[in-house]
């Protein structure tokens, strides 16, 4: 199944990659990386303006990675129940535990 997504990007849309070593992307690393995307502000805007954004932007971020944690929970607790209903007790426990 081929699905096309037809996106208008601005002009200088630029791509950044980040990667980790060994782990994956804690949820406020990726609320950092959402919010940069959300909330943006021109280098040539009013101070007072800079501010604002900047400010706006750490409480998006913190809403995000509040509830990205909450996602997380909850899919262990599915990952938990989904193993404990096949039979492995002893492997979800030590999901529960992480």
């Amino acid at each position: 199944m081929t699905v096309a997504l037809n996106i208008d990007l601005p002009n200088g849309f630029m791509v950044d990659v980040k990667t980790t070593s060994k782990r994956g992307f804690t949820p406020e690393e990726i609320a950092a990386r959402c919010a940069d995307k959300i909330v943006s502000v021109s280098e040539t805007a009013h101070p007072a303006l800079r501010e604002q954004a900047t400010a706006f932007k750490g409480n998006i971020e913190k809403l995000l990675a509040f509830y990205m944690k909450q996602a997380v929970a909850s899919d262990r607790t599915t990952v938990y129940n989904a193993l404990k209903d096949a039979g492995h007790p002893e492997l979800a426990e030590l999901i529960r535990r992480l």
